[in-house]
């Protein structure tokens, strides 16, 4: 009986480690695959994984940009600087000094031989909220210059105005989400810094391109005009679950700026 025991566990086994190494390699096989699709340019092969699976499982562990490379390397810088109204020990008000968000986060990378993920993390925000700018309309350009933080409905009453003028590309409810990240982001940040009077906030999304490589060459060339992204100040955003503490500790423990605590 005991020998029968011993050899059905020696037939399980092979078919086990079988199963086992299978499964390996189509997870590995998805994995090639869905990091091909990735990081290649954007075509229909995407729809190869359904809905957004790929997005879902490439972002945020695996997710990577190849764009430092050819045919269209990264060629330019972005930047967040972000300011606040703070209430004075006297009831009044006070508007802070600019504070450039993304030097502040790249140092945290800087040097660094395994950086952090988060330290891109105000680029990132800078990036999408100038895309989605970009996308506007002018009439809504204009708009999001003004001035919407006086009351809880001051989103409302932008999406409102923003709603009030032709939108033929349907870019409005884009630039929405990203304004609400970006509202969200420099809520944060300006919470670090200046800590729990900060009254509202106002930030500015900004790219700038690198010298043309055809005058690399040129000593007296210089790096091209800022493009800002111009919002007027807004109200503050917290989301659900956010550790204002965490970020905190996180954000001002670089040398590039001087926080609450600090100060």
């Amino acid at each position: 009986m005991d020998t029968d025991k011993t050899e059905t566990k020696a037939v399980k086994r092979p078919v086990v480690k079988r199963v086992l190494m299978v499964v390996a390699m189509l997870l590995t096989a998805f994995h090639l695959l869905a990091s091909f699709l990735w990081i290649a340019p954007s075509s229909t092969a995407r729809e190869v994984i359904p809905g957004n699976l790929l997005s879902e499982y490439m972002i945020p562990l695996w997710g990577q940009s190849w764009s430092v490379f050819a045919p269209e390397p990264i060629n330019g810088d972005y930047y967040f600087d972000v300011r606040a109204v703070v209430k004075t020990p006297d009831g009044g008000e006070e508007v802070t000094d600019w504070v450039r968000a993304t030097d502040v986060e790249l140092d945290h990378s800087t040097y660094k031989l395994f950086p952090p993920r988060s330290a891109g993390l105000g680029v990132g925000v800078a990036s999408d909220i100038k895309g989605s700018w970009e996308d506007l309309p002018n009439d809504q350009k204009a708009i999001v210059k003004l001035d919407y933080f006086k009351g809880s409905d001051s989103v409302d009453r932008l999406t409102s105005k923003l709603g009030e003028y032709d939108d033929p590309d349907n870019a409005v409810t884009g630039y929405l989400k990203s304004e609400h990240l970006a509202t969200a982001y420099a809520t944060q940040v300006a919470k670090a810094i200046w800590g729990e009077d900060v009254q509202r906030v106002q930030y500015q999304a900004a790219r700038q391109n690198v010298v043309p490589f055809a005058q690399r060459n040129n000593g007296d060339a210089k790096r091209p005009k800022i493009q800002p992204v111009p919002v007027g100040w807004r109200a503050l955003v917290t989301e659900p679950h956010q550790s204002d503490e965490e970020f905190a500790k996180y954000f001002c423990a670089s040398d590039k700026v001087r926080c609450a605590g600090e100060q």
